[in-house]
């Protein structure tokens, strides 16, 4: 690891309350988590407690390519913070602070050796913007 860290943000216009499930549920997660229109989430799986694993099988729509993005949590505090480790030994930080009846939520990880930083935030950054649509979609449509 190049000991780098990145940082993404986006501020979601619901409670922490609100986004906490939508972030934390598999059937949530298989709806957001992908970073272009030509990815898809097939399978999620979330253990959601200190020591729990967590799974997300990403995968191109024409089948040519895909992985799985897994770790272990090792904080885990309801509505607020999320800290894991991903299964190549990288970090993860993800914050959920209350600001009015919004929600920044910003995730400072490791970057990993093997693509540039920049590439890595804007792959990051996507995938939350997609969460972000999909929050305020999901509750739009209630």
């Amino acid at each position: 690891m190049s000991g780098t860290k990145i940082t993404v943000v986006a501020s979601i216009d619901l409670t922490p309350e609100k986004v906490w499930p939508l972030w934390t549920r598999p059937e949530h997660i298989i709806k957001w988590n992908y970073a272009s229109d030509d990815w898809c989430t097939t399978r999620a799986e979330n253990d959601l407690r200190v020591g729990g694993r967590f799974v997300s099988r990403m995968e191109s729509k024409d089948g040519t390519m895909g992985f799985d993005f897994s770790g272990t949590y090792i904080n885990v505090i309801l509505n607020n913070r999320l800290e894991y480790k991903l299964d190549d030994g990288r970090k993860v930080e993800v914050f959920f602070e209350k600001s009015g009846e919004s929600t920044i939520i910003t995730e400072i990880f490791d970057a990993e050796n093997t693509n540039p930083v920049e590439l890595q935030q804007a792959g990051w950054q996507a995938i939350l913007n997609q969460f972000k649509k999909y929050a305020g979609e999901y509750y739009r449509n209630r």
